[in-house]
């Protein structure tokens, strides 16, 4: 899937902290002949330590060290580094299908696609929707954007800011305004303009999931009324930072209405980077896309071998092309 390869390096720099700080810790104990069995323990103190969570830990290393028993005496602390680097690949599943299709450009995709994104105040989905924005402006696509989170005049007013820096349209209402409202209006301005892709912001208050369910199933709703199919692709935004915290505010949006994937903000800000791992975990979802840093540049298309290879990788190597 050709839009999951690219920026290589910026997956590289944004999972620096979680490798110096935890899964270099993997790939040096490993780094010996043989495997002491006080090692099994080491590794999934590191593991835990790291966010990856215990249920999925104990689930990988269980695996691993079965297929290290398999191997014999011949086995060594390589093999086992291998192992593990291809059990957490496999636990981080794969996109799917129809998920791959419509965050490529060219024929086969709705136009505009149509993006819900969700997530709460402070998780930095303002910042993503606008490299976002940024990522399909690279593929050629228009973008429109959409300021549903007309709670906050501070959201409406940052993502005019993010528009007007890297050129695309956004379609805002005063603060209080309907999201619903917004939406509607942004997608009838997507078609009228030509945008190949529209991005629709979100309220992010979760004082009550009822009412978040009923805000976002309007905003659904109103929005299908001009395209039956649309939205095409609700992505989730989580806060890296918080790690396993935030899979609680993640469920309450999950509940709220079906999301196709999650972005990972500010990965690069955080030692706790195997979140990634009880994001799909626990909540089912793929992570699609990583914030790697502050410019609007810094998002990367989420590939998890390219993942878990930085994350594994020695301090000061890169990993391979």
């Amino acid at each position: 899937m050709p839009w999951l390869f690219g920026r290589k390096h910026k997956t590289e720099e944004g999972v620096k902290r979680t490798r110096e700080v935890w899964f270099g810790r993997v790939a040096r104990l490993l780094q010996g002949r043989g495997i002491a069995e006080e090692t099994w323990d080491e590794l999934e103190e590191a593991l835990i330590s790291a966010d990856v969570g215990v249920a999925t830990t104990q689930a990988v290393l269980d695996r691993v060290k079965g297929r290290v028993k398999a191997l014999g005496g011949s086995a060594t602390a390589q093999d086992a580094l291998g192992a593990i680097k291809e059990e957490l690949t496999a636990a981080l599943g794969e996109v799917d299908d129809r998920v791959a299709r419509l965050l490529e450009s060219g024929e086969g995709r709705p136009e505009p696609l149509v993006m819900l994104v969700v997530g709460v105040n402070g998780s930095g989905k303002t910042t993503t929707i606008a490299k976002l924005a940024r990522y399909f402006q690279e593929k050629g696509d228009r973008v429109l954007l959409g300021a549903g989170d007309t709670f906050r005049a501070a959201a409406v007013e940052q993502l005019q800011a993010w528009a007007e820096r890297i050129g695309v349209e956004v379609v805002a209402h005063q603060q209080g305004s309907d999201p619903a409202a917004v939406a509607y209006d942004a997608l009838q301005a997507g078609k009228a303009r030509g945008a190949q892709v529209v991005i629709i912001d979100t309220a992010g208050r979760l004082h009550s999931k009822q009412h978040l369910m009923e805000e976002l199933r309007k905003v659904r709703r109103v929005v299908s009324r001009l395209d039956a199919t649309a939205p095409h692709l609700t992505l989730l935004v989580l806060d890296a930072t918080t790690g396993q915290n935030g899979l609680a505010q993640a469920r309450a949006f999950t509940e709220a209405v079906a999301c196709d994937g999650v972005a990972l903000a500010k990965l690069d800000g955080t030692a706790k980077g195997g979140v990634v791992f009880a994001i799909r975990q626990e909540l089912g979802l793929p992570v699609l896309f990583i914030g790697t840093g502050e410019g609007v540049d810094d998002l990367s298309p989420f590939n998890p071998q390219q993942f878990v290879e930085a994350l594994l990788a020695p301090s000061g190597v890169e990993t391979a092309a």
